[in-house]
C-alpha cells in the first residue's frame, strides 16, 4: 500500500525481542511465581520461546482449572519484577525516531497485556502514538489495519503472520527465537539483523534519502 497524502505512514512494532529485550524480567518474574505457587518453571526455557499469547506458555506447567488466576498473578508480579532490568534493544529509539522524520506515526501492536507493556514504553522512553495489546499473529494484522499500517516489523513467525494478514510489509528482524532463514521462509518481505538497519531500509522503502 503506497504512502501518500491521504494514507500517512504508519508503522507498526512488535514489543518483545523487536523494540525491548524483555527477557531478563520475563525470566525474573517466572521464578517468582515459581517460588510463589511451589511449582517449578524452566524460566530459562521459556524465554526461549517468547512470542505466543501468555496462557499458551502457562498452561506447560499449571492446569486448566488454575490458569486463570496464574495469568492474573503473573501480570501483578510482572509490575515488581520486570521494567528494571529490561533494556531497549540496539536501534529501538532511532527506529521510532526515522519514522517521525517522515512524518509518521507509530503503533506497537504486542501480545504483551497492555497495562505493562505501556509501562514497558515508558520505562524505557519509547513514545507510541498507539498501542494495542493482548494480540497475537492474525489478531495482529486486525490492529494494525485499524491503525492504517502499512508497515510491520517484529521478531516472531507470528508476527508476519499479522503483517500479511493485513496486507502490511512484513519487516523481520532477527533478534528473537528465529534466524534470517527462518524468517523469510515464513514469508518476511525484509529480514533485518536487528533495528539499527530500520532507518535506512526506511528511507529506501520510501525513496527518500537517508
Amino acid at each position: 500500500m503506497p504512502v501518500t497524502p491521504d494514507t500517512p505512514l504508519t508503522v507498526g512494532f512488535d514489543l518483545d525481542m523487536t523494540l525491548l529485550d524483555t527477557r531478563p524480567g520475563i525470566r525474573a518474574t517466572y521464578l517468582a511465581l515459581s517460588a510463589e505457587t511451589g511449582t517449578a518453571i524452566d524460566a530459562d526455557l521459556v524465554v526461549t520461546r517468547l512470542g505466543p499469547p501468555l496462557v499458551d506458555e502457562l498452561r506447560n506447567w499449571f492446569p486448566a482449572e488454575r490458569l486463570e488466576a496464574v495469568v492474573d498473578r503473573y501480570r501483578t508480579l510482572y509490575r515488581d519484577h520486570a521494567f528494571a532490568p529490561t533494556v531497549a534493544l540496539p536501534g529501538a529509539h532511532a527506529a521510532l525516531d526515522a519514522v517521525r522524520a517522515h512524518g509518521g506515526r507509530v503503533a506497537v501492536i504486542t501480545g504483551k497485556y497492555e497495562p505493562n507493556a505501556r509501562l514497558h514504553l515508558e520505562h524505557a522512553g519509547l513514545r507510541a502514538d498507539a498501542l494495542a495489546g493482548d494480540l497475537w499473529a492474525e489478531t495482529k494484522g486486525d490492529a494494525l489495519r485499524e491503525h492504517g499500517a502499512t508497515v510491520y516489523v517484529g521478531d516472531h513467525l507470528g508476527d508476519i503472520r499479522g503483517a500479511r494478514h493485513a496486507g502490511a510489509v512484513a519487516v523481520a528482524v532477527a533478534t528473537g527465537p528465529y534466524g534470517p532463514e527462518e524468517l523469510r521462509a515464513a514469508g518476511a518481505d525484509v529480514v533485518l539483523p536487528d533495528l539499527t538497519a530500520f532507518p535506512a531500509w526506511l528511507a529506501g522503502h520510501l525513496g527518500t534519502a537517508v
